[in-house]
C-alpha cells in the first residue's frame, strides 16, 4: 500500500463531500440540462463539483495529473506520464440526477502502476459515502463509519445489480444463464458499493465505459474483498487510450 494513503483518505472523502453539497445546492433548484458532444447529459453541478475537486486535488497533491470527465470532454485530458494519476467523475449518473431519484455519486479514484489503490465514493442525495484502501473499506452515514466486507457470491440464488439505463441484449441474455438468481436496477457507482457492503453479489456490464466511471467503485469493492474482471477473466486495468473500459463482471468474494 502506498504509504500516503492513510493521510489522503480523509481529505479525499471531506473533498468529495464538498462537491457533493455543491451538487445538491444545484439539485435544489430548477436546473438546465445540456448535451455534449457525445450526446450524454450534463448539468451546472457536473461542472461546479468538477471545479471544486480539481482545485482540491491541486492542494493536496499538486504533483499528481487529474483525468476529470468535464475536462475530457473538452479535450483537456492531461498526459499520465508517471504512474499515478486521479479519475474523477464529479457526478456519475447525471441521469438519475436528472430524473431526481437520488442514485448518483461523486467518484474520485487514485491509480496506481493501473491499479485503483484508493476510491472514495459518496452518495450526497442519500447521505452515504463509501471509502476503501489497503485492504480495508467503509460505509459512512453522516460520520458513522462501518467496516465493510463483501460476502462470498453464492453458486445459485445470487443477487444482481444492473444499471438502470444499460440493460442491454447481451446483459439480458447473461441473467437468464444465472440459477435462481435475484435482479435490481440500481443507478451510478452505487452497485460497487451495494456489493462492497455485502448487500448484493454480482454487477455483469458488456458495454464500453469510461474509466473515471468505475475507478473508485472498483477500489472500494477490491478494498472490501471483491474484483472487478473483464470477461477475459483479467483484473480492470486502469490508463487505457482514451481512458475506455471494456465490458466488466463486477463480484463479491471468491
Amino acid at each position: 500500500m502506498p504509504a500516503d494513503l492513510p493521510q489522503l483518505a480523509p481529505a479525499i472523502l471531506d473533498l468529495a463531500r464538498q462537491a457533493g453539497g455543491a451538487i445538491m445546492a444545484v439539485y435544489a433548484t430548477p436546473f438546465i440540462q445540456r448535451t455534449k458532444d457525445d450526446r450524454s447529459p450534463v448539468t451546472d453541478a457536473d461542472e461546479q463539483a468538477e471545479a471544486i475537486i480539481l482545485a482540491g486535488l491541486a492542494r493536496l497533491a499538486p504533483d499528481i495529473p487529474v483525468v476529470a470527465e468535464e475536462q475530457a470532454a473538452r479535450g483537456e485530458t492531461p498526459a499520465i506520464d508517471g504512474n499515478r494519476f486521479w479519475l474523477v467523475d464529479p457526478l456519475d449518473g447525471t441521469r438519475e440526477f436528472v430524473d431526481r431519484n437520488g442514485e448518483f455519486t461523486v467518484n474520485i479514484a487514485l491509480i496506481e502502476n493501473g491499479a485503483p489503490v484508493l476510491g472514495v465514493v459518496t452518495a450526497p442525495a442519500l447521505g452515504l459515502a463509501w471509502l476503501g484502501y489497503g485492504g480495508k473499506a467503509w460505509r459512512y452515514e453522516g460520520d458513522a463509519a462501518t467496516g465493510i466486507r463483501a460476502r462470498p457470491v453464492p453458486s445459485r440464488g445470487a443477487h444482481v445489480l444492473v444499471s438502470r439505463n444499460h440493460l442491454d441484449r447481451e446483459v439480458a441474455g447473461w441473467l437468464k444463464q444465472q440459477p435462481d438468481s435475484t435482479t435490481r436496477t440500481v443507478g451510478s457507482s452505487l452497485k460497487f458499493c451495494r456489493i462492497a457492503e455485502g448487500a448484493a453479489d454480482l454487477y455483469p456490464r458488456f458495454a464500453s465505459i469510461s474509466e473515471w466511471d468505475t475507478a473508485a467503485g472498483q477500489a472500494v469493492l477490491e478494498a472490501a474483498g471483491g474484483a472487478v474482471l473483464t470477461w477475459q477473466g483479467a483484473p480492470l486495468r486502469y490508463g487505457k487510450p482514451g481512458f475506455r473500459n471494456p465490458g466488466y463482471l463486477a463480484r463479491g468474494a471468491a
